[in-house]
């Protein structure tokens, strides 16, 4: 039993090694990804003037007004202060040629006192530029960037079959990194004086053994964020209800009717304002998303900056209808079946978030863990690939030094 789980861990190892050493080192980056591209890119994050900021409603108003070809989908509502108001944009439909208008960017930073765009880029581009290396590295860390194919995301699913894959594998490594009671101490010991060999594979087996319980939680969240609704949300909901949502169930979503107009953001924000206070939430709406393909408007409430979540389960989230203004689900954090918790929990554990600062620390160490665990194991491998080829080529030569002594 023990020799086919050894082949299992091998090739299970082999075939993730690249892409949990790639996921592990750009988590490990993201995990400080607004700090990192405010460091290099003072000009995008920081405000030009140096007055009282406008609302970002009213800054919507005006970029809008400014250049018809776009339309603000993600709107904050309030800039921090100091800093420049970010907002993703998409193209409008020109009514000329019925495509949409031409743009080479999807994000624009605006100041928040004048309304005046002071930078644009392409979020998530495949550029090594300063303006899109964050980014470049965040969408990196879950899809590899590689394209949609026949309407499938082939690089969320690719990264979320290889947190399953790595999942099992974690659970193999355990087993295998305890042969017998006796040796067990040797399982958590690091030969550093040996060097070599001896510390790589301590630095494979004990390091991994040190860390197991984190890296299980990584793994299973990296599955959670990839493949939530294929995947973790059907197998959840076998155990507990979850919900309904318009993100994660756009199967109740109505059907957009002829005539239908869309509500503006300031009517949706007065709604999110009177939902907010019946509910007693502690932060204000503190950002507005258009997803014009679900027919639907949503609002986080949150403090200015604070749209990941600094800290615990995240922020709310409520929707509604974009032409009727009918609420059509909410997402608050802490509330809700066992199963609701469990996925509002997912994305606060694999960032780390859910303990603050300390837990973004902790997850950006683990990163470059799963890098050196990933390097480690792969060198393990070549050099006992190595030592089965030499051992056979040996054979291969007694057997032929056998043959010629017989002839002779």
């Amino acid at each position: 039993m023990r020799r086919q789980l050894v082949r299992l861990h091998r090739w299970f190892g082999v075939a993730t090694a690249l892409f949990l050493f790639v996921a592990g080192l750009t988590g490990a980056i993201i995990a400080w990804d607004h700090e990192l591209d405010a460091a290099l890119n003072p000009s995008f994050f920081k405000a030009r003037t140096d007055a009282p900021a406008l609302s970002g409603l009213e800054l919507g108003r005006r970029v809008e007004a400014a250049d018809p070809r776009l339309q603000v989908t993600y709107l904050p509502l309030t800039a921090e202060p100091g800093h420049s108001l970010q907002m993703m944009v998409l193209p409008r439909i020109n009514p000329a040629t019925k495509q949409p208008y031409p743009l080479d960017f999807n994000q624009i930073a605006v100041d928040p006192a004048t309304g005046e765009i002071q930078g644009r880029r392409e979020w998530g581009a495949v550029s090594l530029a300063r303006i899109n290396l964050i980014p470049f590295i965040y969408k990196l860390h879950y899809t590899l960037h590689l394209p949609f194919t026949g309407g499938i995301d082939t690089g969320t699913w690719l990264m979320g079959i290889v947190g399953i894959v790595w999942l099992f594998d974690s659970v193999i490594a355990l087993v295998l990194s305890f042969p017998g009671v006796k040796a067990w101490r040797k399982s958590f010991a690091f030969r550093l004086k040996r060097g070599g060999y001896a510390l790589t594979f301590d630095l494979h087996r004990s390091g991994g053994v040190w860390i197991w319980g984190l890296l299980m939680v990584i793994a299973l969240t990296s599955i959670s964020m990839n493949l939530s609704r294929p995947v973790v949300r059907p197998v959840v909901s076998m155990l507990s209800t979850l919900t309904q949502d318009p993100i994660n169930n756009p199967e109740i979503l109505r059907a957009p009717q002829p005539g239908d107009q869309v509500l503006s953001r300031e009517q949706i924000f007065k709604l999110a304002e009177q939902a907010g206070k019946s509910m007693n939430l502690a932060a204000p709406p503190g950002g507005i998303y258009y997803a014009e393909f679900l027919h639907a408007y949503g609002v986080g409430f949150y403090a200015p900056g604070n749209d990941h979540g600094d800290i615990g389960l995240g922020n709310p989230w409520m929707y509604w209808d974009a032409a009727t203004g009918k609420p059509l689900g909410k997402t608050i954090p802490g509330k809700g079946t066992a199963g609701d918790i469990f996925m509002q929990v997912q994305f606060p554990l694999h960032s780390g978030r859910i303990l603050g600062l300390g837990g973004r620390i902790l997850i950006s160490a683990m990163g470059i863990a799963v890098a050196v665990l990933s390097a480690t194991g792969l060198l393990i491998w070549l050099k006992k690939l190595n030592a089965r080829r030499r051992s056979a080529q040996n054979a291969g030569l007694a057997r032929d030094a056998r043959g010629s002594a017989a002839r002779s």
